[in-house]
């Protein structure tokens, strides 16, 4: 509720010309804490369309950790995320209003200690499986995380030229963590040449696309939500462009050192294969590796927007075509083509350059 009002605030200020800061300066305080639920009473009287839980929580942190105090919360759909349980963390929202009282309001699960537990899981697997190649992969994407969070995210915000800071970035990202993740040799170095020239097109393919579909980059509530805030001045076409770029790259690591690898040891175990032998060889393992990867590349987009997809199914006296046609639908298609366009020129990429660089060895 709290976060609708900020939404709303900043739409009315954009229209009306006036200042979000002095705007946002007359809300209550609010902070958020961790809180530990003791115990809860359900109240559901008839009359009430929704019935009400009363918790007696424990707050963990804060100025007022170790207090208890009550909470009220209305249950207003049928959902088992909205419904407090004894035993539960919880995250709850203080909010200090103008005349001095505290209140506090459920806000969720608190859902991070088992988030962290499944993390040092898979820490765990791919320091047992992947050994120390895993864990340089782990570092690998810490690297790009890094890059994404504290490099390309702050120069958004300061209104930079979004498309040429994520090119720039993703880049950075190829030539930093693939030789993190595999190492320096021959080898990397020539998965990095692969990768790097399979983004030039790939970028220019997400350039020409978006430009011929006419799309703005405007088609989710949080592209609106960025256009809209004039503390920022952020392109949304460029920040669609800058996530299809990014995507493609990281799907574009995959395939380009597999094919490299695959080139190396095919040459290793026949040292009087030249380039024409080497390709060939290296390409039909490539088009094995191009039937999997789209379809999971596929199958990974549809599964992130599973209810988006579903949505179409669904008889809303809308017609299918009109659904498709809409920038959201648009979009997503956009980003699973040039993508799966990417791996296709990755393979003959790798392999050309793999099979010249080791038949001369």
């Amino acid at each position: 509720m709290f976060k609708q009002k900020i939404l709303l605030l900043l739409i009315l200020s954009y229209f009306l010309g006036a200042s979000p800061v002095f705007a946002l300066a007359q809300e209550p305080e609010a902070s958020f804490e961790r809180a530990y639920v003791q115990n809860v009473i359900e109240i559901n009287n008839n009359e009430d369309k929704y019935p009400t839980q009363k918790a007696e929580v424990r707050l963990i942190t804060g100025p007022n950790a170790k207090s208890i105090i009550s909470i009220e919360h209305e249950l207003v759909a049928e959902r088992e995320d909205l419904r407090i349980s004894s035993g539960q963390t919880i995250v709850v929202q203080s909010i200090k209003r103008l005349d001095g009282t505290q209140m506090y309001y459920f806000q969720e699960v608190y859902r991070l200690n088992s988030l962290l537990i499944i993390f040092l899981f898979f820490l765990i697997l791919t320091a047992y499986i992947g050994k120390k190649k895993g864990l340089m992969a782990i570092a690998g994407l810490a690297i790009s995380l890094g890059i994404i969070i504290f490099g390309m995210f702050p120069l958004f915000i300061r209104g930079w030229n979004v498309f040429g800071v994520s090119i720039l970035g993703t880049f950075l990202i190829a030539c930093s963590t693939i030789f993190v993740a595999h190492g320096f040799s021959r080898r990397t170095t020539v998965a990095l040449v692969a990768t790097c020239s399979t983004l030039l097109f790939a970028i220019l393919l997400a350039a020409i696309s978006v430009k011929i579909t006419s799309l703005f980059g405007l088609g989710s509530e949080e592209s609106v939500f960025l256009w809209m805030d004039p503390s920022m001045q952020i392109d949304p076409k460029g920040l669609l462009l800058a996530g299809i770029i990014i995507g493609a790259l990281g799907v574009l690591d995959d395939i380009t050192t597999t094919q490299v690898a695959a080139i190396d040891e095919v040459q290793k175990a026949n040292p009087s294969y030249g380039f024409k032998k080497l390709y060939s060889a290296g390409f039909s393992v490539g088009h094995e590796h191009i039937a999997s990867m789209i379809n999971t590349l596929a199958l990974a987009y549809i599964g992130a927007s599973l209810p988006m997809f579903l949505l179409l199914f669904l008889d809303t006296g809308v017609p299918l075509w009109v659904t498709i046609n809409s920038a959201f639908i648009v979009e997503e298609i956009i980003r699973t083509l040039v993508g799966s366009a990417a791996l296709l020129l990755a393979v003959p990429f790798s392999t050309s350059f793999a099979a010249y660089v080791f038949s001369r060895r």
